[in-house]
């Protein structure tokens, strides 16, 4: 890993941990930063956590452990005391310093949002701006949503580089969406677009992606191109094509790769590099899912049977 985020600094002090979390970043249309981070600690010390940095922002947190009789606080006094279960969603508010007792093993996700960036896509959507979350301090709320995109990103957490810019992006501002509506209230305007791209729009935007396998263009860059907001760009996308951009990538890499896999000496290391993805073991896992089968099977079926993995 290279040098630490600030996002990853702040868990670090802030659940004293001795080295910077595992992290995840993406950007709203007009650059307000959103970050992902996985805590754990398995034998902590006990201690009162540490602060956060004052500002218009909110922490989302999806708890991947129980954590029986946490001592939560806000303003410098103790709110509750209350069993936290795996699974649930909490909200912290970081203008209250929001803080616990550490006295027990953790494991959670924290998404980071900015007040800016819920305004970001209240705009989007044509609808006005967020006032405040409505949540109760230190009450969890069992909302399937938030783990279940907390969970795919739980995976991009642990293997970066398989994850592709295109996932994290979609991943996060429908997180960033879903808060929005469900705690600030947002309905999106009558008049928001709801149709696919223009045919040229649906050409140039699969060209780009074409173009770079590795999914390293954001979701912002090519939006940008059409000037579109993010969720327009990925809900037309979305009609037009059937998938979201990030599903779409991964099947155009699996059609390279059985372009390639008709080539028999080609090793399966090289055909994945080539078709984009991280490593052979990510290539493997993607194609078996989407295909059915492994690579080295599908490959021999091709060739009559003769082939052998490599």
């Amino acid at each position: 890993m290279g040098q630490a985020t600030v996002y990853q600094q702040r868990h670090r002090k802030f659940l004293h941990l001795t080295d910077p979390p595992p992290s995840l970043m993406t950007r709203t249309l007009r650059g307000i930063e959103l970050a992902a981070t996985e805590t754990r600690h398995d034998n902590p010390v006990r201690a009162l956590s540490g602060q956060f940095p004052a500002e218009d922002a909110y922490l989302v947190s999806l708890k991947l452990s129980n954590y029986p009789d946490c001592e939560c606080w806000e303003d410098g006094r103790c709110v509750i005391k209350a069993d936290v279960r795996a699974g649930a969603t909490y909200l912290y508010d970081l203008k209250r310093d929001p803080r616990f007792v550490i006295d027990k093993p953790y494991h959670s996700i924290y998404l980071y949002l900015p007040r800016t960036a819920l305004d970001d896509v209240a705009k989007q959507a044509g609808a006005p701006c967020i006032g405040e979350l409505v949540y109760e301090p230190g009450i969890g709320v069992n909302d399937a949503i938030v783990r279940h995109l907390g969970t795919a990103l739980l995976q991009a957490l642990r293997r970066p580089d398989e994850a592709n810019q295109l996932f994290i992006d979609h991943t996060m501002l429908a997180l960033t969406a879903h808060v929005a509506q469900s705690y600030g209230g947002m309905q999106p305007g009558a008049d928001l677009v709801r149709g696919g791209l223009a045919p040229w729009q649906m050409k140039r935007a699969c060209d780009r992606l074409e173009s770079d396998l590795g999914g390293s263009l954001s979701l912002q860059q090519i939006a940008a191109e059409f000037d579109l907001s993010v969720s327009h760009f990925s809900r037309a996308f979305r009609i037009s094509t059937g998938l979201p951009p990030h599903q779409w990538l991964l099947h155009q890499r699996v059609k390279v790769a059985k372009q390639l896999l008709t080539v028999r000496d080609l090793p399966l290391s090289e055909i994945a590099i080539s078709a984009g993805f991280a490593n052979q073991s990510h290539f493997t896992r993607v194609f078996s899912s989407l295909v059915g089968i492994s690579p080295g099977a599908w490959r021999r079926e091709k060739h009559g049977g003769s082939e052998t993995e490599t």
